[in-house]
């Protein structure tokens, strides 16, 4: 497996939107005045919503860490595990000015899978909200979309604009499958682009990877929407 990382002004156009739809959510303010230990996953920032999620995911992930086979050589990434495998080439993504890792990308089989770890409540999910916010900012860019019953749920496929410079201007369009896992306290997007994306059928190798990442919520209280912090593996930071 290889490593190595970017910029965050160099992500991919398919990557880029979804991350606008979910990271620059404002999450509503919540008072907790009234007690300051208060447990923030227990607040709902939206309405209630089902989560959204494979009927077998706990068997066959994505899996909580407290479900997954940590025995095995999982590659540490704080928010998420990876299982590395030949062939994979594993990069974090970085936000340039503040070097903050902000998702994780996977190229394997001739596609590339983004995957981000967000908090979540603990009895609701995020991704039948977050789907339509992807939806219409796809839309809104010019951009093509459509919902279907994938693997994992619902999903996102859709032609998205490639934006060429700081102007804004466009040539031609990305296929791309947004697709979202509800978890424990935890929801799990991910954005596949490649051959996985423009034959969906001939899909399988590259949604195993996804089911195969283990989230990483911890005990920490956060707010829904927030990113579980992400980290380059301890063994490459200081040669990174």
């Amino acid at each position: 497996m290889k490593f190595g990382r970017r910029k965050r002004d160099e992500v991919e156009v398919a990557e880029a939107v979804a991350d606008d739809a979910v990271i620059a959510e404002t999450t509503p303010e919540v008072d907790i005045a009234t007690d300051a230990d208060a447990d923030l996953d227990e607040v709902d920032a939206v309405a209630p919503t089902d989560k959204s999620a494979p009927a077998d995911r706990a068997e066959n992930g994505p899996h909580d860490e407290t479900e997954a086979n940590l025995v095995r050589p999982y590659v540490d990434l704080g928010g998420v595990k990876v299982l590395p495998r030949e062939g994979l080439h594993l990069r974090l993504e970085v936000e340039e000015g503040s070097q903050r890792v902000v998702a994780v990308g996977l190229d394997y089989d001739e596609s590339t899978l983004q995957v981000q770890p967000f908090a979540a409540p603990r009895s609701t999910g995020l991704w039948h909200e977050i789907r339509a916010q992807i939806a219409d900012q796809i839309e809104r860019q010019g951009g093509r979309v459509e919902e279907v019953d994938g693997p994992f749920g619902p999903e996102l496929r859709a032609l998205v604009p490639v934006v060429t410079d700081g102007s804004g201007s466009t040539d031609g369009a990305r296929a791309a499958r947004f697709v979202g896992v509800d978890g424990p306290r935890w929801f799990l997007r991910g954005v596949i682009a490649g051959k996985a994306a423009d034959q969906p059928d001939d899909a399988a190798e590259i949604e195993e990877l996804f089911r195969s990442v283990v989230v990483v919520r911890g005990t920490t209280p956060m707010p829904p929407r927030d990113l579980i912090p992400l980290h380059m593996p301890k063994s490459t930071q200081s040669a990174v």
